[in-house]
C-alpha cells in the first residue's frame, strides 16, 4: 500500500512509519519538523519518501496524495500551555492544516485515520469516559481538536472514511516534551538523581497507553471496513501523577521525595478510557501495562530515547 504519515517524523508518527516499513509499504513521510526529529527516522530513513513541509500547504499536499490509498494524520501543535499564548497558530495548524487533508481525502477518494485527543472531553462527569460522552475542553489545544472531530463528520457526511483516534497519555520511546511528556520528565530527572517535581497536589489521575498499542490501533483502524468512527485509545486503567512518580522512585532505588509546584492551567483533572468500543468493533487490546515498562527502563538504566 502507499501511505502518507503526516508529523511521521514526531513521536507517534515515526512508530506508525517504522511499522509500515517493516509491513513492506510504500511510505511517504511528511514533517515541517517544528518538535519532529530526522533521528527519530533513523532507522528507516533510507526506506522512506521524508518530505519537509507543512500541512497548510494544500498545492503540496495535493501532489502527495493524488495516488495514496490512505493517510494517517498525526501533525499538530500538542502543548497545551503554549496553545494558551499560541491560539491562532494552533487554529491554523491544527484545524485548517486538518481540513486540508480531509478536503484531499474527499478529492482522491483515500482513508483517513487521524490523531484526535482525550482532552476534547475536558474534565469528564463521570469515569471511565466512552465515546458518547459530553465534549467540553478546556484549553485552546483541546478546542482545536473539537473543531476537528466537528470537521470530520462534516466530510464523513460526504463520503469520505474518516476513523478519529482519542488518544489518552501515550508513552513510549521518543516521547517529546510537548506531547504529555510527564513520563518522559520524570525519568529525566531521575536519572540524574533529581527530586521530580509534581504540578499541583499529584492526585489528578491519567490514563497511560504504550505508543506500541496505540499503532496497532492505527493499523486496525486503516485495515478496517468501518468509513466513520471515533474510538477511546487508552487502557481502561488510571494511576494518579503521584503514585507515578513514587513507581519511578522506587524502581530508582532512590530515597528522592517529589517536590510540589503551582497548578497548570487548562489541566483536567482526571482521565480514564471506556474501551469496550474500540475492543468490539477493531479486536484491540492494550498489551503493554505501565509499570513493567517503567521497571524495565529504569533497572536496566535505558534511558536513552526516552
Amino acid at each position: 500500500m502507499k501511505i502518507i504519515v503526516t508529523g511521521g517524523a514526531g513521536f507517534i508518527g515515526s512508530h506508525i512509519a517504522e511499522y509500515l516499513v517493516q509491513r513492506g509499504d510504500d511510505v511517504t513521510v511528511l514533517d515541517n519538523l517544528n518538535t519532529g526529529k530526522r533521528d527519530n527516522l533513523a532507522k528507516i530513513s533510507d526506506k522512506i519518501n521524508f518530505v519537509h513541509g507543512d500541512i497548510r500547504d494544500y498545492k503540496l499536499l495535493e501532489k502527495l496524495v493524488n495516488d495514496t490509498d490512505g493517510v494517517f494524520h498525526e501533525a499538530a501543535l500538542a502543548s497545551v500551555q503554549q496553545s494558551f499564548n499560541m491560539e491562532d497558530e494552533y487554529f491554523d495548524v491544527n484545524v485548517n492544516g486538518t481540513e486540508n487533508i480531509l478536503k484531499l481525502g474527499k478529492e482522491y477518494g483515500f482513508k483517513i485515520v487521524y490523531a484526535s485527543s482525550s482532552s476534547v472531553y475536558g474534565n469528564p462527569k463521570k469515569i471511565p469516559i466512552k465515546e458518547s460522552d459530553d465534549r467540553e475542553p478546556i484549553n485552546p489545544y483541546a478546542k482545536t481538536k473539537l473543531k476537528d472531530e466537528y470537521l470530520a463528520k462534516k466530510y464523513s457526511e460526504m463520503g469520505v472514511s474518516i476513523i478519529g483516534l482519542r488518544y489518552f497519555n501515550v508513552f513510549g520511546l521518543r516521547q517529546s516534551k510537548e506531547y504529555a511528556g510527564v513520563i518522559k520528565l520524570f525519568l529525566e530527572k531521575i536519572k540524574h538523581q533529581m527530586p521530580l517535581k509534581i504540578n499541583g497536589d499529584g492526585l489528578q489521575t491519567r490514563d497511560f497507553v504504550h505508543i506500541d498499542d496505540v499503532v496497532q490501533a492505527n493499523i486496525l483502524a486503516m485495515k478496517s471496513d468501518i468509513k466513520r468512527e471515533f474510538f477511546n485509545v487508552g487502557t481502561g486503567n488510571s494511576i494518579s501523577i503521584l503514585d507515578l512518580a513514587k513507581i519511578i522512585i522506587n524502581a530508582s532505588g532512590s530515597s528522592l521525595e517529589p517536590i510540589h509546584g503551582p497548578e497548570l492551567s487548562g489541566d483536567v483533572r482526571a482521565t480514564e478510557a471506556d474501551i469496550t468500543l474500540i475492543r468490539k468493533l477493531l479486536n484491540w487490546e492494550p498489551k503493554m501495562r505501565l509499570d513493567n515498562w517503567l521497571t524495565k527502563i529504569i533497572s536496566n538504566k535505558d534511558f536513552q530515547n526516552i
